[in-house]
């Protein structure tokens, strides 16, 4: 998953827990019942669940174009610098 995908993954996420916490509430309340409200929520968050956690092609549209092996070795490491001791 690429960047762009993670931040897809993490927005549908947050509207599609919102969207079936204001159905559930909606459901529970219409029909005077917590049992189903969170029956509902449960139903929502495992369907979020199947949407947003698998690596879906979807969500890697934008793939990360990563150096080759042989021109990483062509820039050098940065050292870590030293702390002068006072």
């Amino acid at each position: 998953m690429d960047w762009q995908g993670q931040k897809q993954a993490e927005q549908l996420l947050q509207i599609l827990l919102l969207a079936f916490a204001a159905a559930a509430f909606a459901t529970g309340y219409a029909l005077g019942s917590f049992k189903t409200m969170v029956l509902t929520y449960a139903s929502g968050v495992i369907v979020t669940t199947l949407i947003t956690v698998p690596n879906w092609p979807f969500f890697n549209r934008r793939p990360l174009k990563w150096l080759d092996p042989i021109e990483a070795e062509k820039h050098p490491k940065p050292l870590p610098q030293q702390i002068a001791a006072k």
